[in-house]
């Protein structure tokens, strides 16, 4: 019997022989499956794809498990999921009845696929597939994290509103390390954070350096940017270089973090840029923020000792996604530092 698995709205159970009408409502409409390689289903059809469902739940181990969706609020059988293995990977998919369509729950099967897939199953990579014009398709794998791997022409069966013979196809898939970063951004920019307007910042020195605040940058929604402080790191009355603190927690920062800092070549190896972090703490505490990320090169051996130093916790390497502006740089791995704010 498969695992029964629950969404903010749905609950995902086995499928049994009285989902019939509630099936045939979505697989027999041709309507409903414009875009899909098979139907619509004739009666016969939807009878054998609820027998085979029944039949792969109850085999030891299952290796393909479906799964019908149904609302919490009422009861009703609305669509269906599905997580087929293959090795140490699976493909998932998923399909909705129309009137049920641009309601954000082909996103919430799609994701708990993955959380089933990778964090009960282990699996190593997810796959998903769709006929590269199913706009709502696509859409949902990318809003669950899941990466564009490739467009292969004319390799499936076209949808049903085209006269062609063949129709093209996108795949997007995910690895286990990118599940679990996604799982790691979802908490940090759960963390709190307040931001009334930018404080006046304090003297910050520690005797041998001092941080000169040189710029409050606001807020710039339109490109997910959070508030920050620049501020030049200052050695007597020569700068040596510069370290920047970002108010606030969203996705880019989870690979970009919420602090920065360069010191001028001929300044390295005073220890300076550590200095400057343990300088910043008081900023920092005073927006309410509890943990800072710190982010590296991971070929950036130097970066990562300053990490190191100050007791930073290392997270992970994280692949950069392509949306990311540091993977736009050229950038592709990141380490990822975690430091407490006490």
């Amino acid at each position: 019997m498969l695992k029964q698995l629950e969404t903010e709205r749905l609950l995902l159970r086995q499928f049994n022989e009285n989902d019939f009408d509630a099936v045939h409502g979505y697989a027999g409409s041709e309507e409903n499956i414009i875009y899909m390689p098979w139907g619509p289903n004739s009666e016969e059809q939807t009878h054998d794809f609820i027998n085979r469902a029944i039949a792969h739940a109850a085999e030891t181990p299952c290796k393909n498990y479906q799964y019908a969706a149904v609302m919490k609020s009422d009861g009703k059988l609305i669509g269906a999921c599905d997580l087929s293995l293959s090795g140490d990977g699976a493909e998932i998919g998923w399909i909705l009845h129309r009137d049920n369509w641009k309601q954000g729950l082909g996103a919430e099967m799609g994701k708990a696929m993955l959380d089933f897939g990778f964090g009960e199953l282990k699996l190593h990579r997810i796959t998903a597939h769709c006929d590269a014009e199913n706009y709502g398709s696509y859409r949902v794998m990318e809003k669950i994290g899941m990466r564009r791997e490739g467009l292969f022409i004319e390799c499936r069966p076209v949808h049903k509103l085209s006269d062609k013979k063949y129709g093209d196809e996108l795949c997007y898939a995910m690895l286990i390390d990118e599940w679990e970063a996604h799982r790691e951004m979802e908490y940090y920019n759960g963390l709190p954070c307040v931001f009334d307007g930018f404080i006046d910042v304090p003297e910050l020195t520690d005797g041998v350096i001092r941080l000169v605040c040189i710029s409050k940058q606001p807020a710039n929604p339109e490109k997910k940017r959070v508030p920050g402080y620049g501020f030049a790191i200052c050695k007597g009355g020569e700068k040596v270089g510069e370290i920047s603190l970002r108010i606030g927690y969203v996705d880019n920062l989870y690979y970009g973090g919420q602090i920065g800092y360069n010191v001028d070549e001929n300044h390295r190896g005073n220890g300076y840029a550590g200095r400057a972090c343990r300088l910043v703490l008081p900023v920092a505490k005073a927006h309410g923020m509890v943990k800072l990320l710190i982010t590296n090169d991971y070929a950036n051996k130097a970066s990562r000792r300053v990490c190191e130093k100050l007791g930073a916790r290392f997270v992970r390497t994280a692949r950069l996604p392509e949306w990311n502006d540091l993977y736009i740089e050229g950038g592709r791995f990141e380490n990822i530092f975690e430091w407490s704010v006490e």
